[in-house]
């Protein structure tokens, strides 16, 4: 068994540890003090007397600090020890730590605490292929630091750590040899400042305590205001309010400011999504509407100022495209990889337009709209002049970058995940499905967008038309009659992909489902191919390349799920939407803690227990965005003009469900919502 893996994070900034505090780099799991995909810490080692320390609990205060209760030495020591220590762990734009060494015997004790210390400056994505990196190493007793510095050309990564006491530094860390008095205690703070471009000429060890109590003063009052700006919620089911309050607090902590950017936009998830991620921020701010919807703006904005605006092979880049990610690493910063600034995704542009109307709908904010006219108009344009690869009309994609592109540049972008039913990979350039949904849907909104608020009727006539041919278009070559469901994909010559995938319920949730059809594509999403009993797989069962711990090809994302249950609800499927809802929840509430970003696809029945992938990111934003949808998809949520339209389906089980002071362009509104037992037993009362 691995051994438990201890986070802390603010925002881009994270420390993975083991359930001791200690970080050893592991090929295999990507401990360390990471900042903008930089690992500034890849060894941090606490010894008493030379003796490694070991866990007695463990108090997880917030997302971004966490306190250690340890002993000294081998298991048979811990009944009778004479000595333990706390380490209090905190991050914000920096690692702070503060060791405290109690002497519980009645005679004054002298020890010897020692921190080892190191980094390797690794790459996020290099973490599994460790290559040597010559690390300049300074150590400074006059000043009570150690500077480990690295520097390739113009890529500068500094790491330097601090103590608030006396210390013998050397190249490799720092020894405090104290003495501490019957039934008392010892304590320094270690502070770890990360920089990029050099030192920062600071010494903080005078002001460090004060000035580290004001910052963790000031992370608590944020998350606090963040919690009180969400609605809040009452609910029936055990559980439920504790869940909610949670996907809550792990979306505050997955925000963070790129450089030169002042608002916080969502991030992917850790640790391997930890930087801006197009398609999982548009969605998270897509299923978080009604609870943060301050997410929206910041995120539209910066995607609007890093929207493509050439053509570059080697970034996947177009006029008018949105970006897919933006990473800050050594390999990025020298093109070793496709991974600093790159648009390989064809799917976040549509999306852009879609998130854009979706915010107005919400929030009434016609001046945003009339801001980023010409990023969405660009991004219209992009469907029909760079996304039609084969003039059929269809959103399409094939990499520019042959080297190291990403090869299937939709939201199941693993390398196998499109297929058909026998595990055969179409040609390029490949049409999936649901890309042509996003197109309808941003069509569709870009329509009311022009017509309402850029004064450019003619231009809203156009998309429209456009939008209706596509539908009439995709509900012809895409159903498969003989299976009543739609094909994964077409290759380029228009030939069916004909796998049975979870991408069918995108399709529902964008409105391009004819809707005589809506019911078939409903159970098979909710039949026992797809449906799990957790939830759908990406991947129905039966076909030659269902695997259970597939990432898409046959395992379970909390956020398919959700945009599936919210396309069955825009189809009045509400009993198949329930049940998904009820799958996600029950999964949720199981595992505990934060909810994981993919589960494997094995029958309920099966496992009894939600089996989660070690690809997984926990916390996930989308995942935490997606319980927050789910609710927002029972309670029947939807803005009609200046109202809120509120339409409950709420599963059996959950009981009475309230969420107040849901915030919009009607101030606040509440929602109140019973399942039809609860509701059936009030009114027999």
């Amino acid at each position: 068994m691995k051994q438990e893996q201890v986070h802390v994070i603010a925002g881009n900034l994270f420390a993975i540890s083991d359930a001791q505090g200690d970080i050893e780099a592991d090929p295999q799991v990507p401990l360390g003090l990471f900042a903008y995909d930089t690992r500034f810490l890849s060894h941090w080692v606490l010894r008493i007397d030379g003796e490694r320390i070991n866990a007695l609990s463990r108090d997880d205060l917030t997302y971004f600090e966490t306190r250690f209760f340890l002993v000294p030495g081998a298991a048979s020591h811990y009944v009778d020890a004479d000595v333990s220590i706390i380490r209090h762990r905190s991050v914000h734009d920096c690692l702070h730590e503060n060791i405290t060494v109690l002497n519980h015997s009645s005679e004054p004790a002298e020890f010897t605490v020692r921190v080892e210390m190191a980094s390797d400056f690794t790459d996020i994505i290099e973490v599994g292929q460790l290559r040597r990196r010559a690390v300049e190493v300074s150590a400074d007793p006059a000043r009570q630091r150690l500077v480990l510095r690295y520097q390739r050309d113009r890529f500068v990564r500094e790491t330097t750590v601090r103590t608030t006491v006396p210390a013998e530094v050397d190249e490799r860390g720092m020894t405090f040899r104290i003495r501490v008095a019957p039934d008392g205690k010892w304590e320094t703070d270690l502070h770890v400042s990360v920089t990029m471009g050099g030192e920062d000429g600071r010494d903080l060890r005078a002001d460090l305590q004060s000035h580290q109590q004001t910052v963790r003063t000031g992370m608590r009052e944020d998350l606090a205001q963040w919690l009180d700006r969400a609605p809040q919620l009452v609910a029936e089911r055990k559980g439920l309010e504790e869940l909610y309050q949670g996907s809550l607090a792990d979306l505050a902590a997955l925000r963070y400011r790129p450089l030169s950017y002042r608002e916080r936009v969502p991030i992917g998830g850790l640790p391997w999504a930890m930087g801006l991620c197009g398609r999982d921020a548009i969605i998270t701010c897509l299923q978080t509407m009604a609870f943060t919807p301050e997410l929206a703006p910041a995120t539209l904005r910066m995607l609007a100022l890093m929207q493509g605006g050439q053509l570059d092979d080697a970034l996947d880049e177009e006029p008018g495209k949105i970006l897919a990610q933006l990473r800050y690493g050594e390999t990025g910063a020298f093109s070793d990889r496709a991974s600093a600034l790159y648009y390989g995704a064809a799917d976040t542009t549509p999306l852009f337009v879609v998130l854009l109307d979706e915010y107005e709908r919400w929030s009434g904010d016609a001046d945003l709209v009339r801001e980023l006219r010409h990023p969405a108009r660009m991004a219209l344009d992009w469907i029909d002049e760079y996304g039609d690869l084969t003039g059929d009309g269809y959103l399409r994609y094939q990499s520019r970058n042959e080297r190291d592109g990403t090869i299937n540049q939709c939201w199941k972008d693993s390398p196998d995940a499109i297929v058909d039913a026998e595990g055969r990979q179409p040609a390029f350039p490949r049409a999936t499905c649901e890309l042509q949904g996003y197109a309808y849907d941003a069509k569709r909104r870009g329509a009311r967008l022009a017509r309402e608020f850029w004064g450019d009727p003619a231009y809203a006539d156009r998309l429209e038309r456009e939008a209706a041919a596509l539908k009439e278009r995709f509900n012809r070559d895409f159903w498969l009659p003989h299976r009543e469901y739609y094909a994964l994909a077409l290759d380029p010559y228009g030939e069916p992909v004909d796998a049975l995938a979870s991408n069918i319920g995108h399709l529902l949730w964008s409105g391009i489902v004819a809707d005589d059809r809506a019911e078939a594509v409903a159970e098979h999403l909710v039949g026992p191919r797809l449906f799990s009993g957790w939830g759908v797989r990406t991947f129905a069962a039966g076909q030659r390349t269902y695997n259970p711990v597939g990432t898409h090809l046959g395992a379970v994302w909390p956020s398919d799920n959700a945009l599936i249950a919210a396309g069955l609800r825009r189809y009045r499927l509400d009993a198949q939407a329930a049940r998904i809802a009820d799958g996600i929840f029950d999964m949720a509430q199981t595992l505990g803690g934060a909810a994981p970003g993919v589960i494997a696809g094995y029958a309920r029945d099966l496992t009894t227990y939600p089996v989660q992938l070690t690809t997984s990111c926990r916390p996930q934003a989308w995942a935490s965005g997606a319980l927050l949808m789910l609710l927002g998809t029972m309670l029947g949520l939807r803005p009609t003009g200046d109202n809120l339209l509120v339409n409950p389906a709420v599963p059996e089980g959950f009981g009475r469900l309230e969420l107040l002071d849901i915030p919009g362009r009607w101030g606040h509104s509440d929602a109140y919502a019973r399942d039809r037992t609860t509701e059936r037993r009030h009114r027999l009362r």
